[in-house]
């Protein structure tokens, strides 16, 4: 099973949502964790036009050079013409490359933050035999930027960048480069790796793994052993089911609606019993 299954619905040791009251029950210590504190970041999003990519390296897809006469070596180099077919980053780590950190002196707590972020992407593309391939490149993104930057101390703060990039067209122009209108998505983070103290519920406790099953009989299972002897109207409401109370089934959700006498002599509104 997992932390979200439902046979972990009641457990106070897992992560789920918790709202009013709920959000203090189980608090019994404050813990001191190292994480990555980020002090600021910033996003840049853009499609950008006449990217002119050179490949790095590229390869051969394992499953594009069939058999026959021609060896899987001479299978290596492609043949023109060269069909350009997708693009995608293949990281969300890019690199930062020319950094330069200038604070401002009449904006203390903030610097102005320039450099060239590289990232990473795969190019897939067929060669005239109909054989694919994939190639690494690289796409630059120039970024001048305000940041808030924390003040000098002993554990040093750093800047560093999640990408993502996806092609939306292309074309090869030889010589290994590749000219491409691709969708480039860029986070700029202020780090540093900090001891925090936190509220703590304790610690997790980790379920053992479900094996996959098509088990049809696991909804049925799911249900209580035996009947509510009384109903839960708030419950029922937020499930939107009807009430059954004895030998009376209201359709409304909500017991016996205004007016209506119930089947055991009992009161016109709420559950009969």
């Amino acid at each position: 099973m997992s932390f979200y299954s439902y046979k972990n619905a009641n457990s106070t040791h897992c992560p789920c949502s918790v709202s009013g009251s709920e959000i203090l029950n189980g608090l019994n210590e404050r813990v001191c964790i190292q994480v990555q504190r980020v002090y600021d970041s910033c996003l840049f999003q853009d499609q950008l036009s006449d990217q002119r990519v050179a490949l790095i390296s590229y390869g051969l897809v394992p499953s594009s050079c069939g058999g026959g006469e021609q060896s899987t070596e001479n299978c290596n180099q492609p043949t023109m013409p060269i069909t350009f077919e997708s693009c995608r980053s293949t990281t969300t780590e890019g690199t930062i490359r020319n950094l330069s950190v200038e604070r401002l002196c009449d904006r203390p707590c903030f610097a102005r933050v320039r450099g060239q972020v590289d990232v990473p992407i795969d190019i897939l593309f067929t060669d005239a035999n109909c054989r694919e391939y994939i190639g690494r490149g690289v796409v630059t993104v120039d970024r001048d930027v305000l940041l808030s930057i924390p003040d000098e101390s002993i554990v040093p703060y750093n800047i560093e960048a999640m990408v993502s990039a996806i092609c939306v067209s292309g074309t090869y122009v030889g010589n290994n480069i590749f000219c491409l209108e691709i969708c480039v998505t860029v986070v700029l983070k202020v780090l540093a790796k900090v001891e925090m103290l936190v509220p703590s519920y304790g610690f997790c406790e980790v379920p053992p793994c479900e094996e996959f099953a098509d088990s049809v009989c696991d909804e049925f299972f799911s249900l209580p052993l035996f009947p509510q002897a009384l109903c839960d109207e708030d419950a029922l409401r937020a499930r939107n089911v009807s009430c059954t109370c004895g030998n009376y089934t209201s359709t409304t959700g909500l017991g016996c609606s205004g007016g209506t006498a119930c089947a055991h002599g009992g009161s016109a509104c709420g559950c009969c019993r």
